[in-house]
């Protein structure tokens, strides 16, 4: 292993060496990959499924897998990221995201679709944990926020590898041709990204050891458990609500979630001033408020306009949230900051996991729009922790 004091001298990346504009765009570049590599599987799931003749039922199984890999590297990735770098677990992690793309897109058998799912799932949710860990790192060196634009890529890179994708695919490329070209780019994109990737990444303090979540890691992780619970239910349940209950045309339903998108991303990319301006505190607890008000909206006013601007104070209320709690995560002195993120995914995904299960459940026994309601009293809650998450650091 070499001297790692030795290394700064020739890396900035490296421990002990200074962090500035390079590991910042960097970062930026790790989130951007992050979310494209995300959103490029989302337009290929319809061809998978034909390709492998199972209905809708056996389809959402297989979905499962994607999940079920990355709960299964989320909870290690803090303790590995310490033991080898950042730098390391994102390009690895990367590196095999581009490897299964093309899989998923060739595949035709449960099996083989199963088990690329899963290691898909689980390279996603090593980058996931990863990049937070720097952004948390590159954060705190810069001694500003940061964290809320950091996310803010992550949100174009979604936008890019759905647009990409649809392109393609919309111009008569094969998926196989479509899930090829995403690959390429995110190899060109690690390129480019890597030199200001951290070689390290427990922050100088230790961490490698995996650690159950305790202390304020556990009020966290719930947070963002409801926050991404909201999310979820925005990306799985918005169309529905728009088509069944207030009317719009099918071919409108997708406006939902992108009115929401786009709000959220608005609101990352002009978070980090307004946090730096107003401090953590208030606006993670207007941001609960604001999404609060758009759940309530939606469910409650029976038309489209007001449904649609309910979705997008929903995204701009959610937008800042999320990054504010990695911060949290990173900032408390109950376990390592790289365990803290690990166990903070780990809790907020299970909200992605469970969300969908658990509208439907509400919605089958009152209604969607209740459901909806449910998730704003959900998010009235985060709003009224705001003061202990923002005081406690241990």
């Amino acid at each position: 292993m070499s001297d790692p004091h030795s290394a700064a001298a020739s890396d900035p990346a490296a421990r002990g060496g200074p962090i500035g504009a390079l590991e910042r765009l960097s970062t930026r570049i790790a989130f951007f990959i992050a979310g494209l590599a995300m959103a490029g599987w989302a337009p290929l799931v319809p061809y998978a499924k034909a390709r492998t003749g199972v209905d809708e039922g056996t389809l959402g199984l297989l979905l499962l897998a994607l999940g079920a890999g990355s709960m299964t590297t989320m909870p290690l990735t803090g303790a590995l990221t310490a033991r080898i770098g950042c730098r390391k677990v994102i390009l690895l992690a990367s590196a095999a995201v581009a490897a299964v793309l093309p899989l998923l897109a060739q595949l035709d058998t449960v099996a083989g679709m199963a088990a690329a799912l899963f290691a898909f799932g689980a390279a996603i949710g090593a980058i996931d944990v990863a990049i937070n860990i720097q952004a948390v790192i590159v954060e705190k060196a810069s001694g500003r926020p940061l964290m809320s634009g950091f996310h803010g890529f992550f949100s174009v890179g979604g936008i890019a590898g759905a647009a990409m994708v649809s392109a393609l695919l919309w111009l008569q490329a094969t998926p196989l041709v479509a899930a090829l070209s995403v690959a390429v780019l995110l190899a060109l994109l690690m390129l480019a990204g890597s030199r200001g990737l951290l070689r390290y990444g427990d922050d100088g303090h230790g961490g490698a050891t995996f650690v159950l979540p305790h202390g304020i890691v556990i009020l966290v992780g719930a947070l963002c458990f409801v926050v991404f619970l909201a999310e979820g239910a925005m990306l799985d349940w918005s169309a529905l609500l728009l088509v069944a209950q207030r009317g719009a045309e099918a071919s409108a339903g997708g406006l939902g979630y992108a009115v929401f998108a786009l709000a959220m991303t608005v609101g990352r990319f002009s978070g980090d001033r307004i946090v730096q301006r107003f401090g953590a505190r208030p606006v993670l607890a207007l941001g609960g408020v604001c999404a609060a008000a758009g759940f309530a909206l939606a469910a409650t006013l029976p038309w489209i306009g007001t449904t649609l601007l309910g979705f997008a104070l929903v995204g701009l209320g959610c937008s800042n949230i999320v990054p504010i709690l990695f911060t949290a995560a990173g900032a408390q002195k109950a376990m390592p900051a790289g365990a803290a993120i690990s166990a903070v995914s780990t809790l907020g995904y299970a909200g992605i996991l469970i969300g969908p299960a658990g509208i439907g459940w509400i919605a089958k026994i009152s209604s969607l729009a209740v459901a909806f309601a449910v998730l704003g009293v959900g998010l009235v809650a985060v709003a009224a922790s705001a003061k202990l998450v923002a005081a406690r650091k241990g």
